[in-house]
């Protein structure tokens, strides 16, 4: 027996918000629309797909939205989300509202709920959206340009104050367990050193070290960017300066890289995948996660892609190192 086509498609964030992500929905309400859809927003991700915040999407609910930072959809953590009642529970209520599909904008974690819902016989789409550009089936996870754009600018500030008053300044990015964001802004902004969870051996001797030497050139500040999994800014800067004799100002920008109007690169890829999403489900693709490879934009199946592991570019670290002398 044939398998019947999809009818009605549903489309949540969750995890993280991330600029770029009202894009996504966007495209998957008006592309599907185009197709013949019938399209539903589910709000506050994973925990109010469970309590059923689910709403008719038509074209007018996304007007307007392509400049907006975060979710108009809304997103929420949702620990319980791990065990398998809730995951069936969320199934059965899909089933009830008629959904058949289901659009997923987040991160690996939320890529991981979606691996459990397509287990248990829902059809799952995922587009990769996370400020951390840690996820490693793709190249561009959506909002990753514009929170290093963010920092970037903020760093670029901190910088002026550090050379004005002949400082050493630490400024703690985002990146949880992945040193992306801190390392492109440290080669963007001209960081001295970038410290990432990836490399990083917790040897704050060393990076003193690098302080003094650049002192000794007659460098008259320093700027560290440290990403926020290799340890926490106020405990590497104390036992810096401790080894120094250097006093380090300490800046954590946190949440600030998250928000604001999403860049041009942001919309545009946002955009795609989020008619892209629509376009594998109306050709009868199941379960896949769409991804950027070498500017091109393909799909994997979920399964694969969750295997699939990235890493922060070596080269560009030493590069990074060698431009800050």
């Amino acid at each position: 027996m044939a398998e019947e086509k999809v009818k009605t498609i549903g489309v949540l964030t969750s995890g993280g918000d991330a600029p770029g992500m009202n894009a996504a929905i966007r495209a998957v309400v008006r592309r599907g629309l185009v197709k013949g859809f019938k399209i539903k927003g589910i709000r506050r991700g994973y925990l109010g797909l469970c309590n059923e915040e689910i709403i008719d999407m038509e074209a007018d609910d996304v007007s307007n939205i392509l400049q907006r930072g975060g979710t108009i959809l809304e997103t929420e953590r949702y620990p319980e989300f791990a065990e398998t009642e809730v995951q069936q529970k969320a199934v059965d209520i899909c089933r009830k509202h008629g959904i058949d599909a289901l659009v997923i904008i987040g991160g690996d974690g939320s890529f991981a709920g979606a691996e459990k819902l397509a287990a248990l016989g829902l059809n799952v789409i995922g587009i990769p959206g996370t400020i951390d550009g840690d996820i490693g089936c793709t190249d561009y996870t959506i909002g990753f340009d514009t929170a290093i754009n963010t920092a970037m600018r903020a760093i670029d500030n901190i910088q002026d104050t550090a050379s004005s008053h002949e400082r050493c300044s630490m400024i703690e990015v985002m990146g949880r367990n992945a040193g992306y964001i801190a390392l492109w802004c440290g080669l963007a902004c001209g960081a001295e050193q970038a410290l990432i969870p990836e490399t990083f051996d917790h040897n704050e001797k060393k990076v003193a070290e690098k302080i003094l030497k650049h002192r000794a050139w007659g460098k008259n500040n320093n700027i560290i960017v440290n990403a926020e999994g290799a340890g926490t800014v106020d405990q590497i800067a104390e036992k810096v300066s401790e080894y120094s004799g250097i006093s380090i100002r300490k800046t954590v920008l946190s949440y600030i890289q998250r928000g604001g109007s999403p860049t041009c690169r942001d919309r545009v890829v946002a955009s795609i995948m989020g008619a892209m999403a629509v376009d594998i489900l109306e050709d009868g693709g199941k379960n896949r996660v769409i991804a950027m490879k070498k500017d091109d934009y393909v799909d994997y199946d979920i399964h694969e892609a969750l295997q699939m592991k990235g890493s922060v570019p070596a080269y560009m670290e030493g590069i990074m190192e060698d431009l800050a002398l």
